[in-house]
């Protein structure tokens, strides 16, 4: 399977998806935030630097919002790296949220989790699981971030192979529990290291999420009596409505629909929750963005410098936060953001 970018699909165009997310729509998600007394929406407080180190990944998952894969060859520098670790030694943000596609294949990840590490932050490595077994120079990952103390949060659409199959390719379920297995060895998901393994759920198809407590709940059960394997939490995600979703919503004719739910269920207190409000997103060639589909979107900050070369934390503190209509994901429901529903 080929990336939208590498098949020229016109979903690969940013502005081609925001012309078909507005059509149309009398919904307007700015609307709904006025109404809630949430627009213009404002930064709490800068607390997740999000980093995503290149578009590059082993997989090509059909939902994947990055569009990343193989065929994507977008790698964030060393010198745009040593530039976040500048402003991560001189600014008071605690988390590094290390993302991609498969962040481990930026040839700098090694050195940039290293030198992190010597900052004293908290890091948070975005990993797919299956590139641990994907070539041999990755097999002692597993130790490595156990030294560093790296947070390890990976997707598992599903507890069961078929489903996680379907969304993310052949045998990728059976990687993924070897995967696990290789963390758990090195002490992730076991009590009383402090190493934590967290997992990602989101919906196979055109269907809002349920409750995170229950679904973490089934996850452990079945992957621990099946499989032997332990994690820590189950972050619970709504799919976005952009890049690969989008198109799958389209070409399955459920767009409308699904467009509909989560318009219905828009919650303010979800909205005042939404990780947009403490996390940046810097993108692979150091442009920033209020969140990573922001970024997927081109949608740029507003009212600060847009590049990190420039980087301006007082202007970015008391910045709005661009919305748009896809911005009804984050909000649906029990809310959506990287660390899970936020209500």
């Amino acid at each position: 399977m080929k990336s939208l970018k590498a098949s020229g699909h016109p979903f690969s165009i940013s502005t081609l998806q925001l012309e078909h997310l507005h059509a149309h729509r009398s919904d307007q998600f700015t609307d709904r935030m006025a109404d809630a007394g949430l627009h213009p929406l404002k930064p709490t407080r800068i607390e997740i630097f999000q980093i995503n180190v290149g578009k590059m990944c082993n997989q090509t998952c059909k939902h994947c919002h990055v569009d990343a894969g193989p065929d994507r060859k977008e790698i964030m520098t060393r010198e745009t790296l040593q530039r976040c670790l500048d402003i991560l030694a001189t600014h008071d943000i605690p988390t590094i949220d290390i993302t991609g596609g498969a962040p481990e294949m930026n040839p700098h990840f090694r050195w940039f989790v290293e030198e992190a590490a010597r900052l004293g932050k908290h890091i948070i490595d975005r990993c797919n699981l299956t590139i641990l077994l994907a070539n041999p120079k990755y097999y002692d990952l597993p130790q490595f971030l156990a030294k560093h103390r790296v947070e390890v949060v990976s997707s598992l659409p599903h507890y069961t192979a078929v489903r996680t199959d379907r969304q993310r390719g052949d045998g990728v379920f059976e990687k993924s529990i070897q995967a696990m297995r290789m963390l758990n060895e090195a002490g992730y998901g076991q009590e009383g290291t402090g190493l934590e393994l967290n997992l990602v759920y989101n919906p196979t198809g055109a269907i809002l999420p349920g409750p995170q407590q229950e679904l973490e709940a089934d996850f452990k059960r079945h992957l621990l009596s099946e499989h032997g394997v332990y994690f820590n939490k189950l972050y619970v995600i709504t799919n976005m409505p952009i890049s690969r979703f989008l198109d799958f919503l389209v070409v399955s004719g459920n767009y409308e629909t699904y467009m509909q739910k989560l318009i219905d269920a828009f919650n303010p207190s979800a909205a005042m929750g939404v990780m947009c409000r403490n996390t940046l997103s810097i993108g692979w060639d150091g442009t920033l963005y209020d969140c990573d589909f922001n970024q997927m979107l081109d949608i740029k900050i507003q009212d600060a410098p847009v590049h990190i070369d420039h980087f301006d934390l007082d202007a970015l503190t008391n910045r709005s936060i661009v919305v748009d209509q896809h911005c009804y994901g984050c909000t649906a429901g029990l809310g959506s953001s990287c660390g899970g529903q936020v209500v």
